[in-house]
């Protein structure tokens, strides 16, 4: 029977089996390896310099998907993946890893972010407390009165990896948008003084959200590249390599480091503890 003039059609939800079998399907083709080769402590990045050190450092080769690029290490239960760049992406690789049976025990992205507050430096670290949905995708997960909050258990871990080795940071709120060459619109800008946020980047609100959305413990380890509200302070060309030639390597060992620790805790802790 067809149904009347303009009552909509009924279209009918595909079952849970296919997605999950879509799913993994899609891990498999965008990493490019199968499900059971990445590890259960991931590394999450956007920058090639990135893969290209953690490759080196591990010997290990470099393997091209259809979206990301993936190293893996199996002697340490890990593996780093470049997902590329924005929210829509940040999204779809954790959705992913959420198909990947186990679940991942733990994931931390190391990214770049530019800082907002006064007292903000070029290389110093930055440990997000939650982050400001901006970004679009995750109102897909979740409702937009969800607060975006990183598994706190995960943040723990990289304070102390990165008090161990030296390091000082700072913790706070980071705003994550969609919208990449706001550096030139004043309304904005007076929005994010107003806010007081003390850096911002494009995907960790994203991260956070689709991370508790799908029970995938996440975490995040950002490093300052700019300071875009001040005069000369905007990323250029020249000023990116001049932040990968001097920081990259130490702020890959703490990712390293923390997906150690997890993974070492992980042998003597109840997995729940770093779930929600």
């Amino acid at each position: 029977m067809r149904p009347e003039k303009n009552e909509p059609m009924e279209i009918p939800m595909p079952p849970r089996a296919m997605k999950e079998s879509i799913g993994l399907d899609m891990l498999e083709r965008y990493t490019g390896c199968s499900a059971n080769e990445i590890g259960n402590y991931i590394l999450l990045t956007n920058f090639t310099r990135y893969i290209k050190e953690f490759s080196e450092r591990f010997a290990a080769p470099i393997i091209a998907g259809s979206g990301f690029q993936t190293v893996n290490v199996p002697d340490e239960d890990m593996s780093l993946i470049d997902y590329k760049i924005g929210s829509p992406t940040a999204a779809l690789v954790m959705d992913l890893l959420s198909y990947r049976k186990p679940k991942p025990k733990g994931v931390i992205m190391l990214g770049l972010c530019g800082g907002l507050n006064k007292r903000s430096k070029i290389g110093e670290f930055i440990l997000p407390i939650a982050a400001i949905r901006d970004d679009g995708a995750s109102s897909h997960y979740m409702p937009t009165r969800v607060p975006a909050l990183p598994t706190f258990n995960i943040q723990k871990i990289i304070s102390q990896v990165l008090v161990e080795n030296g390091y000082t940071y700072r913790t706070g709120v980071i705003h994550t948008t969609d919208y990449r060459f706001w550096e030139f619109d004043e309304a904005f800008r007076r929005e994010l003084i107003e806010e007081r946020a003390i850096s911002i980047d494009m995907e960790c609100a994203t991260l956070f959200i689709t991370g508790f959305a799908v029970k995938v413990a996440i975490g995040a380890l950002m490093l300052v590249s700019d300071l875009p509200l001040t005069k000369e302070g905007i990323k250029t060309k020249s000023s990116a390599n001049h932040v990968f030639a001097e920081y990259t390597r130490s702020h890959l060992d703490l990712g390293i480091k923390a997906c150690q620790e997890l993974r070492s805790r992980g042998k003597t802790l109840d997995v729940r503890h770093f779930e929600w």
